[in-house]
């Protein structure tokens, strides 16, 4: 079952804005810098992350590093769901003019799991550590800009993964809240 397509004039906003992302990131530096950012995103600096603040944090980081595990795992449930759901191809597969930089590692397009997850984790993790707000969010934007600029997503697979990202890591951090 797919989802219902965006209106036409959304989508071709969508479709232009890909393709103009994914123009810039043929230069090679740029394609170079948002590969990298988006391997990170892969889970390699979560993990790290997540260890680092399980390591150094106590117990209350230990608590923290299992938070952002749990809701990681979730948000991995959450996006092969909807991906499976949605069906939406992948811009370098229907949309002229982009070119994927990078390979997937799937085969669908929304929403990005790299953004969905960032997010999650970043919610989680600032909540606890306000330090660590403007290196995460930034990195976090990066994520998301990255799976555009190198052909994989759609804006609006982004904008729509931030939103679902940003209420799950929401919710963790109410649950903890009711149940601790």
């Amino acid at each position: 079952m797919n989802a219902a397509p965006p209106s036409p004039r959304r989508a071709n906003l969508d479709r232009r804005m890909c393709v103009a992302a994914n123009r810039w990131g043929a230069r090679r530096a740029i394609g170079v810098f948002f590969g990298l950012v988006s391997r990170l995103g892969d889970g390699v600096f979560w993990y790290a992350l997540m260890s680092v603040i399980a390591l150094v944090g106590g117990l209350h980081g230990l608590a923290v590093a299992a938070q952002m595990a749990l809701t990681g795992l979730t948000a991995l449930l959450m996006y092969r769901v909807l991906k499976r759901w949605t069906k939406r191809p992948r811009p370098f597969r229907s949309c002229p003019g982009v070119i994927a930089h990078v390979p997937p590692l799937d085969e669908f397009s929304f929403p990005s799991g790299h953004t969905l997850q960032a997010v999650a984790f970043t919610v989680v993790a600032v909540a606890h550590y306000t330090v660590l707000a403007p290196f995460l969010i930034g990195f976090a934007a990066l994520i998301g800009a990255s799976r555009v600029i190198l052909g994989l997503h759609y804006p609006s697979d982004v904008l729509a993964a931030t939103a679902i990202g940003g209420g799950l890591g929401t919710l963790s951090l109410w649950l903890e809240r009711v149940i601790f």
